[in-house]
């Protein structure tokens, strides 16, 4: 019994060495996939069992009783052993790698676009389509710029790191404006003052325009006028006067033409790539009318904004690779206008007449350019007339007056834009000298409040004078 006993182990220790000799015998396969990829295996016999060593990087789906789905779940390494009937094992080491396509063509299309657009500038980087790096070497700012903003086409945050060489200090800009408004408008008036100082006719008629001669305190004697003599306060520019009549005339007809009037000159100087600007003239207060609830209701609320007037100006000078300035100029000139003045819950608001322009203009230094044709062009006729003789025909002429005023105003502004420097430590700046000193120096003030000791007349000591001589 003891024998047969021995012998059935034997037997099964045989059979345990036989199956665990041909496990081993079937060599490891190595399988690279890519996430969310999956590889199908087909084998010969049915399969029996699966395991698999981390279903978080890989999972066996058992398709048909000969094949089996090794799906890549996430990005790393594990084992998956499969037996087919006869205990036959299949061991397959599979290595989950990510999915580079799309970060390849990335990377492959931005740096032809990077190439190109910064001309090859040795510039590099790293990242995806949610955050970048920039680094490497750039020949000047520009291109920095360049391909800093290239990238922000691409990637939603951009670090840059680029190194540039250091830039030399900006450049000080003069900016030297002449605001001119010239008159275009000729001013003509035409006035008319009739009289009559005979004793048998005695009066005067006018337009009422100018002054009118005036009559002295009249005087009778025997019923006839004893004086009738005339004063003038302006005899206008034409004076008619016939002495055989007794009547006269004083006629105005004048034109005037106004030139050119300077506005304002200013001299700003700023760094190149800063903005400046210049105003010459106030602020007044615009009051805005708007709504607010308060307990269900609507109730209106005024608030006050002040808006600016006057002669103002706005530059933005660079300097470009040839030396030369590229100027971004904004001038313009505003007054208020009374006539066209609305009236908000019993306060007169006026409006505002501007003139303005914006343009962009590269000069030399030293160069300038004028900008012309801002024209204000206005007409006001005032037509006066006697009543009654006014309307005669032809004759009623000598009884109107007519004046018209024509504003034309044409805004001329002139700018010429200049390197400077500032004057040396060491350098005394010499002030424009004055004809006449406003104040004292120091100097002179100090040496004013030191008293001067008083000098001693001389003294003679002794006896003095003519004396007798002793005996």
């Amino acid at each position: 019994m003891r024998t047969y006993r021995l012998a059935g182990i034997a037997l099964l220790a045989a059979a345990a060495m036989f199956a665990q000799n041909t496990a081993q015998t079937v060599t490891p396969r190595t399988v690279t996939m890519t996430l969310g990829r999956g590889e199908l295996v087909q084998f010969s016999s049915d399969i029996v069992r699966v395991a698999v060593a981390e279903p978080k990087v890989a999972d066996a789906i058992v398709v048909s009783p000969r094949e089996v789905m090794i799906a890549a779940k996430g990005i790393g390494k594990t084992t998956v052993a499969i037996w087919e009937t006869g205990l036959t094992l299949n061991r397959y080491e599979i290595n989950v790698l990510a999915d580079t396509d799309d970060a390849d063509k990335f990377k492959r299309d931005f740096t032809s676009e990077l190439k190109l657009v910064t001309s090859d500038a040795g510039i590099v980087f790293n990242g995806n389509a949610e955050t970048m790096v920039l680094t490497g070497n750039a020949p000047n700012l520009e291109t920095s710029k360049k391909a800093e903003a290239l990238a922000a086409t691409r990637s939603r945050k951009v670090i840059n790191l680029i190194t540039v060489p250091p830039l030399p200090d900006p450049r000080q800009i003069l900016l030297q404006v002449r605001f001119a408004s010239i008159d275009r408008a000729a001013l003509s008036e035409v006035g008319f003052n009739f009289f009559s100082r005979d004793p048998k006719l005695l009066g005067s008629g006018t337009t009422q325009q100018f002054a009118t001669p005036r009559f002295s305190q009249l005087q009778f004697q025997n019923q006839e006028f004893a004086n009738s003599t005339i004063n003038f306060s302006d005899l206008l520019n034409l004076f008619v006067f016939r002495p055989d009549l007794n009547i006269g005339a004083t006629i105005r007809a004048l034109q005037g033409r106004n030139l050119l009037q300077m506005l304002a000159e200013p001299n700003l100087i700023t760094l190149e790539g800063r903005e400046a600007s210049f105003l010459a003239g106030g602020q007044f207060p615009f009051p805005t009318l708007t709504a607010t609830t308060t307990g269900g209701a609507t109730a209106p609320v005024i608030t006050v904004q002040f808006k600016n007037f006057g002669v103002e100006l706005g530059f933005t000078p660079t300097v470009t690779a040839s030396g030369a300035i590229h100027l971004k100029v904004a001038p313009q000139v505003t007054a208020l206008d009374f006539s066209n003045a609305v009236t908000l819950q019993g306060t007169l608001i006026p409006a505002i007449s501007a003139r303005k322009a914006e343009t962009e203009v590269i000069l030399r230094d030293g160069e300038s350019f004028a900008i012309a044709g801002l024209i204000d062009s206005r007409v006001q006729s005032v037509m006066n007339r006697v009543k009654g003789l006014g309307d005669i025909p032809i004759l009623g002429f000598f009884f109107r007056s007519k004046s018209m005023k024509k504003t034309n105003d044409e805004l001329l502004v002139v700018v010429t834009p200049r390197f400077v420097k500032p004057v040396p430590a060491d350098e005394k700046v010499k002030l424009p000298d004055m004809m006449e000193a406003f104040m004292p120096t120091v100097t002179e003030d100090q040496a004013a409040k030191i008293k001067k000791p008083k000098e001693k007349k001389p003294k003679t000591v002794g006896e003095s004078g003519y004396q007798k001589p002793r005996k």
